[in-house]
């Protein structure tokens, strides 16, 4: 007899509009959909065409309408200002009104666009939820980004108004958040600079206020006239999201308002096992999707009580703070990076720090933002003995394509495997003539169209860029860039990125299967392998590994261990005989190792620092250590 999920999944991708419809019946309209799916004007496919719906409404007001007023929405937790900081439905909803009727009274109408460049403060997703009250498009930018790229993204998104801070706190220091706007302002075109900018205020460090542009959050909203929730349209842009990392013309995700209320909605009983009144934490930063899907939207869309978190894994004040939080707020549910807890467990190897605290409400941690290796996911499995889920998805589709959907039906976990598509996503893996290949054959990861509603449905003013970059390759399917393959079972394993699958003198292999063993060597924290370029092979496979806390082993032995381990499970074919240690990795803020971009160095090609990297004094060191290996020349690029 066939479980829940199996049922869910074949109904989703027989009858797509009998499934989101019914779907859609949990959430409130203003007036019904004509169509759940039009598929008119292919590739184009829109949701939900002829419906009328207030993302806010269905975030806020709907709840206090049903009694939930006095339950707490948004716990602002903030152990870098040590301050703590409960809102109820009721108190969100009049904070984010007043603040809608701040944007309306500057001239925003349905429609606009407000650029928001915050750290993770309440007022961050106060003024994400006011542009959706009054049907506005926000686009928000990870505070603290440089200046020349959120100029880029004034120049695309061409704001009426743009929301900040005075600063941004990081663990060791303050970052004054208004110098760079003011020179991101200075860099964008005339005809795309904001008419006015709404500055908060923190005591850590004021901002200098322009005389006609600059307006005081506090002043205005002292005087505000809360404004009522405005009908849009389902198919109405609710969001622009630049994808990280991009280089010249940054690629602007869109988010529908429809589509993206039904399919979270959906999302947070069905996959992640949480209803109304639970306590849901996602650890990530509004400026990225997580931020944007599972902070802000899903936990509230859905009525839970939401944790937004402004810290660090370690050093806010120690590798105990998550435990901290959950045991404190009694969270039922946490979405993190895996490269947090390699951050903890690099500090905590035993979880020691965990004995202090009572995790008994705590029943599953979602991970997800990079391969979960396989050490770090039975760290977390040991230390917690709750269910540990990895789960894949992106900044353009929303929400998660393949999960163990916790509320559905639970399946055995399998290393290196999200699980199985989520219902909705019809995943398939595909050579390059775009033809499935055999169970256990590794290709190309692509979704057959169309896809589920919450997705991209195009790029912001840019319909050719989203034919090109997704749907040329694969006609008919979505290019996820991800190369992996489906087991027997149907699990779905995400190898590596398409460009990670190296080519050693002819075999393709995938460096995600070499770092799963350099990750379960017991004193390596975390790792990355990459391929640079070899005269002969073409590429070879190259080791990088920081050691836990304490370790006091000779390095030269830990990397021959290493590297026999490489051999002893993939081969003599994988060609892996040069690994180094390192102090740490180049990451962006969220998380993601920068392999491109030591690819680049070992291979003494010119790169760019990417906007998005945490601290780019590191790429010093790794070219450093390349050079030590044998690898990036000296001097200059």
């Amino acid at each position: 007899m066939a479980n829940p999920y199996e049922i869910a999944f074949e109904r989703s991708i027989r009858d797509p509009d009998g499934f989101w419809g019914e779907a859609a019946e949990s959430v409130h309209w203003y007036k019904k959909w004509d169509t759940v799916l039009d598929d008119s004007n292919k590739p184009f496919y829109r949701w939900f065409k002829g419906g009328e719906i207030n993302t806010c409404y269905n975030a806020l007001d709907r709840h206090i309408e049903t009694g939930r007023g006095d339950q707490a929405a948004l716990i602002y937790d903030s152990p870098v200002t040590d301050t703590i900081q409960t809102y109820t439905f009721s108190e969100l909803r009049d904070e984010t009104a007043g603040f809608a009727g701040v944007l309306a009274d500057l001239g925003v109408q349905k429609g606009d666009r407000v650029l928001i460049y915050m750290p993770m403060i309440p007022q961050a997703a106060m003024a994400m939820l006011a542009c959706a009250r009054i049907g506005a498009v926000h686009s928000v930018v990870f505070g603290g980004f440089a200046a020349n790229e959120l100029a880029t993204r004034i120049n695309d998104a061409k704001p009426k108004i743009i929301v900040s801070a005075s600063c941004g706190i990081e663990v060791t220091r303050v970052i004054p958040y208004k110098p760079l706007l003011d020179e991101a302002i200075k860099m964008a075109n005339a005809d795309s600079r904001p008419d006015k900018c709404v500055i908060f205020q923190r005591s850590q460090a004021s901002a200098e206020m322009m005389d006609g542009r600059d307006v005081d959050w506090a002043e205005a909203m002292a005087s505000a006239r809360p404004h009522d929730c405005v009908p849009v349209a389902a198919t109405d842009p609710l969001y622009i999201l630049y994808t990280s990392g991009t280089t010249g013309e940054p690629k602007g995700v869109v988010r529908d308002n429809g589509g993206h209320v039904v399919a979270l909605n959906w999302t947070m009983k069905n996959i992640y096992n949480v209803d109304a009144g639970d306590v849901y934490w996602a650890a990530s930063d509004v400026g990225w999707v997580v931020g944007h899907s599972y902070i802000v939207y899903g936990p509230l869309f859905r009525g839970c009580t939401t944790v937004l978190f402004e810290g660090k894994p370690v050093g806010t004040p120690d590798a105990g703070v998550f435990w901290r939080v959950i045991s404190e707020h009694q969270v039922k549910c946490m979405f993190t990076a895996p490269t947090a807890f390699r951050a903890i467990k690099r500090e905590d190897p035993n979880a020691e720090l965990m004995k202090k605290y009572d995790l008994s409400k705590f029943e599953s941690l979602f991970l997800a933002g990079e391969r979960l290796d396989p050490d770090t996911l039975h760290w977390a499995e040991k230390a917690l003995n709750v269910p540990v889920i990895d789960h894949w998805w992106q900044t353009e589709t929303g929400w998660a394509i393949c999960a163990n959907c916790l509320g559905l039906h639970y399946f055995p976990v399998k290393e290196g495997s999200p699980t199985k598509p989520v219902p909705g996503w019809n995943v398939q893996v595909v050579n390059t003539d775009n033809q499935a290949v055999p169970a256990g054959e590794i290709g190309a990861l692509v979704v057959r169209l169309p896809l589920p509603p919450g997705s991209l449905p195009t790029l912001w003013n840019n319909d050719q860029r989203y034919i090109d970059s997704y749907l040329d390759e694969f006609p008919g399917a979505y290019k996820t860039a991800d190369a992996g393959f489906i087991d027997e079972d149907g699990y779905v394993f995400v190898m590596s990125r398409t460009d990670d699958i190296i080519n050693v003198a002819g075999h393709r292999l995938s460096t995600g299967a070499m770092e799963e063993i350099l990750a379960d060597h017991p004193d390596v924290a975390e790792c990355a392998v990459l391929g640079v370029a070899d005269q002969l092979k073409g590429q070879i496979p190259v080791g990088f590994m920081v050691l836990n806390a304490g370790v006091t082993r000779d390095k030269n032995e830990i990397i021959k261990e290493v590297i026999q381990a490489v051999r002893d499970r993939i081969g003599p074919v994988a060609s892996f005989k040069t690994a180094t240690v390192v102090g740490r990795l180049p990451k962006t803020r969220s998380g993601k190792i920068l392999r491109g971009t030591i690819q680049k160095i070992a291979d003494n090609q010119p790169y760019k620092v990417p906007a998005t990297i945490d601290d780019p004094t590191i790429l010093g060191e790794m070219k450093e250590a390349l050079v030590e290996i044998g690898y990036a020349k000296t001097g200059n690029d």
